[in-house]
């Protein structure tokens, strides 16, 4: 259980019977004006101070008194074109440029020379036979068995002539010699383009005629004026708080561990999800998220708002509304 809870009063913590109060000093005695009026076995009480009770009240104020005004009506124009001279007429000159044309035309750009021309001189190739050895007699020996006379005689020798030896060879003879001659290179010219006057610049007289430009002018067709005209007074509802009950404490029935169970807590946690108000953990344990959750549903239920789990709230939900307190331990 959560154990904040254990701080509420309770009504087994302060069930005192009556021979224990007879008992009791002065010093030590309860005034019946201190407990919890009408009090049920098994329930727990809380003292808790409850807000003093206002209702909305609304009052129409004067804001403004009933007055006067005095409004100035404008004056009434009219828009209308009319044709404005912006130019006067005037003449000016005016220039008529010079015309030209282009025409061809050629040129002397090298006048006629006269030129020494070398002809180089003239040769030809002819050949010829030279004698390079003299025709000539030498002995050679016999190459056969039928030169030879008897076996005495022994090798014969023969007597040959050998002829002439002649070689051709090419040479290069001067056909004519060189010579000089005069030549004539004509005159070259070259043909240009160049731009010509054909009608020099002249000057005439134009006419420029009057401008003129349409306008929007503006004329009063009404002069302003004034008017008075009269104001209502204003009023203003407001709306006022008025206090219909003091603040007072007050003993409160209220969920402790006297008369809480682990069912009931899961009970009033699951009632809590069904309305659509978030309890965390559905655990039968009472902890923060669903201590929130049961102030949200106070709030929206115009239930009392408080620390404790009250009474009033658990049969708003719809939870049993008595559980036995448990056994003494």
């Amino acid at each position: 259980m959560n154990k904040k809870l254990t701080l509420i009063l309770g009504l087994g913590a302060l069930a005192v019977s009556a021979t224990n109060l007879a008992a009791q000093t002065p010093t030590e005695s309860v005034a019946e004006a201190d407990l919890p009026p009408n009090a049920k076995p098994g329930e727990c009480y809380a003292r808790v101070l409850t807000e003093p009770k206002y209702r909305t009240e609304t009052e129409r104020v004067l804001i403004r008194e009933e007055g006067e005004e005095v409004r100035v009506i404008p004056a009434k124009y009219e828009t209308a074109t009319q044709r404005v001279l912006v130019s006067e007429a005037s003449t000016r000159l005016e220039v008529v440029p010079a015309t030209y044309g282009w025409v061809e035309e050629k040129v002397l750009v090298r006048p006629e020379s006269k030129k020494l021309v070398t002809e180089p001189a003239k040769y030809e190739t002819v050949t010829e036979r030279i004698m390079v050895e003299p025709a000539k007699t030498v002995w050679k020996k016999g190459k056969g068995p039928i030169q030879k006379i008897d076996e005495s005689t022994g090798e014969i020798m023969c007597l040959v002539e050998v002829p002439a030896v002649y070689e051709t060879v090419s040479k290069r003879v001067l056909k004519s010699p060189a010579t000089t001659r005069e030549t004539i290179l004509p005159a070259e010219y070259k043909t240009i383009r160049k731009r010509v006057l054909k009608t020099p610049a002249t000057t005439r007289e134009v006419e420029i005629p009057a401008e003129y430009e349409v306008v929007e002018v503006t004329k009063e067709t009404q002069p302003s004026r004034t008017e008075t005209a009269k104001i209502p007074a204003e009023y203003e509802t407001v709306e006022k708080r008025a206090k219909v009950a003091d603040g007072r404490l007050e003993w409160r029935s209220i969920l402790c561990d006297t008369n809480m169970t682990r069912d009931r807590i899961t009970g009033i946690q699951r009632a809590l999800k069904t309305a659509g108000f978030d309890p965390g953990s559905i655990d039968g344990v009472i902890g923060s998220s669903t201590i929130r959750a049961v102030n949200a549903y106070q709030r929206a239920n115009d239930l009392p708002v408080d620390k404790y789990l009250n009474m009033e709230t658990v049969r708003a939900l719809g939870v049993m509304e008595y559980a036995a307190p448990e056994q003494s331990r």
